[in-house]
């Protein structure tokens, strides 16, 4: 559902030029090596998407234009081999959860700065089971670096919130007061 004003060239855009598709190409013959001397340009090309390099080419260095599956991220193996049962290869991401559910769960009981600062410590641990494991399973969603400092700071900043809590907070932070009272009128 695209309406006029959405089309290429709308709003002072230029519009993109049409590509008309390539004709689809059979398999090359092979050549001999003095085919290859003879026509080296051909030797040293790349080939098209879809089309399976020749031994001895020179491979291209460049993203290729059509994505033909994601990549998993550094350490999303499995943290333990096959033949055990799902739970048990799963057991970084499963042992975080099941810290952040009851950090949930006792801060819906009542006592919400304890269960804060189990979720930080969650998040914090999970940090750390990234940075030091070599395979993590499900706890990897992007590079390792990423979700270090995702995981981190998230950690950082729940843990903070726990400790300066309403009421007696465990850690008094001067300007803290007047920032609320500014942002609350």
């Amino acid at each position: 559902m695209r309406a006029e004003h959405d089309e290429p060239g709308a709003a002072g855009r230029p519009a993109e030029p049409r590509r008309e598709p390539e004709p689809q190409r059979g398999p090359e013959p092979e050549r001999t090596p003095e085919q290859t001397e003879r026509a080296p340009e051909q030797a040293e090309r790349t080939p098209e998407p879809g089309e399976q390099p020749r031994a001895g080419a020179a491979r291209s260095r460049r993203f290729p234009s059509v994505t033909e599956g994601t990549v998993r991220p550094e350490g999303g193996g499995r943290a333990v081999p096959g033949a055990v049962s799902t739970p048990a290869r799963q057991w970084p991401m499963l042992s975080v959860l099941a810290a952040t559910a009851a950090g949930l769960l006792t801060t819906a009981t009542g006592h919400p700065r304890a269960g804060c600062l189990m979720i930080g410590i969650a998040l914090l641990a999970a940090a750390a089971l990234r940075r030091f494991l070599p395979s993590v399973g499900m706890l990897a969603v992007r590079s390792r670096f990423t979700d270090m400092i995702t995981y981190g700071l998230l950690g950082v900043a729940i843990t903070l919130l726990a400790v300066v809590m309403e009421p007696k907070p465990w850690l008094d932070v001067p300007f803290l007061e007047s920032a609320v009272r500014v942002t609350v009128r």
